[in-house]
């Protein structure tokens, strides 16, 4: 299982990696509502445990604008608030459940196998669709006018995160840390991925949906809503 953990008490995190990592979950955690919106848009994750109470951006904000871009990650609220109105806002934000601090771990291990069961039960097939271009999340597919589109895994990756960010463009250092974290290569290796993919997308086809936007990164958008020419 991928978690994201959007928490900025240092502790708990801790905790978290602690108990989680060594059960073969992978974790990414997040210190702000910012950072946590990013990496749950552009990054996939099977769950996400998220505090209510964020610097920069609050986790019930940060929840209702996942669940405005259609992303139904299963989230679990972390608050200290235990009355009725809360949770019923949590709840109403999107939450698939919700958990008072302090806690048990195990308690939230049963928890996280519970959403994801709901989850899967009620899933339907996942795809991102912008103008005739379409990722199948499920089986990784990508077609462009029913056409199968042959993408690398890097390709694949960076089409995935281009998608999800869409209408909105993507910084080079976001579309980095995607391929390859923290660790980025020497030289300039994103540009390489950014041809293959747009021979890939565009190429064959007259409308253009990849672009370029000099000094800050790319924007994969369909005709209609792509600014016009200044």
């Amino acid at each position: 299982m991928r978690l994201l953990v959007v928490e900025d008490n240092r502790n708990l995190v801790g905790n978290l990696f602690e108990y989680f990592e060594p059960r073969g979950h992978e974790m990414d955690a997040a210190p702000d509502g910012i950072v946590g919106l990013h990496l749950a848009v552009t990054q996939r994750y099977d769950a996400i445990i998220l505090d209510w109470m964020l610097p920069r951006l609050d986790g019930c904000t940060l929840l209702q604008r996942l669940r405005e871009h259609a992303i139904d990650t299963p989230v679990i609220m972390l608050t200290a608030r235990d009355d009725l109105h809360d949770k019923l806002v949590g709840f109403r934000a999107g939450a698939d459940d919700y958990l008072t601090k302090p806690f048990a771990l195990p308690e939230l291990e049963v928890r996280l196998d519970a959403v994801l069961a709901r989850a899967r039960g009620r899933r339907s097939p996942r795809a991102l669709q912008i103008h005739d271009l379409r990722l199948d999340l499920d089986t990784l597919e990508a077609t462009r006018a029913g056409q199968v589109l042959h993408l690398y895994p890097a390709g694949r990756k960076l089409l995935e995160t281009l998608m999800q960010a869409s209408p909105a463009a993507v910084e080079r250092r976001l579309l980095e840390h995607a391929l390859w974290g923290d660790a980025p290569p020497d030289g300039d290796m994103l540009r390489s991925h950014i041809y293959d993919l747009r021979r890939s997308v565009d190429g064959p086809f007259p409308v253009k949906l990849i672009r370029t936007l000099p000094r800050y990164g790319y924007r994969l958008v369909a005709p209609a809503e792509a600014c016009p020419p200044g």
